[in-house]
């Protein structure tokens, strides 16, 4: 078995019970998640603990997903900080937007399997490339 080294991971979510969630799965698997309740809080955030990962919500009132996920990309400090979409919003369109038109590493959509979200995180953290 090898061994993992600690991952952080910040949830961007206007609902707590999601991030409880999200927590909940991926802590069983080491890692240490973070959460922040909205963009603006979650911004801050990112600034404040450069996380290896970013699980991020789309539809939060004030700040959007869209709006943290441009404002980290224009950053040159947090650009290369993957960003997986953990969303509503689930028609195609939005996956499409999501993945090939924003180059968000990876779209999940809500109700998800704890399968679905680990798998993702694995994928997304294994292969760590940079853009």
């Amino acid at each position: 078995m090898t061994e993992k080294i600690q991952k952080k991971i910040l949830c961007i979510e206007d609902e707590q019970e999601m991030i409880d969630l999200i927590r909940l799965i991926l802590t069983r698997r080491g890692f240490e998640i973070s959460g922040a309740n909205g963009g603006k809080e979650g911004l801050e955030v990112i600034h404040k603990d450069h996380p290896d990962l970013v699980l991020l919500d789309l539809m939060m009132p004030g700040m959007d997903g869209w709006e943290v996920y441009q404002q980290m990309k224009s950053d040159s400090t947090t650009k290369d900080i993957p960003v997986i979409v953990v969303t509503a919003k689930a028609q195609s369109i939005d996956k499409v937007l999501g993945l090939h038109i924003a180059k968000v590493d990876d779209y999940i959509t809500k109700p998800f399997s704890p399968q679905e979200l680990l798998t993702s995180v694995d994928k997304v953290l294994g292969l760590k490339k940079s853009t």
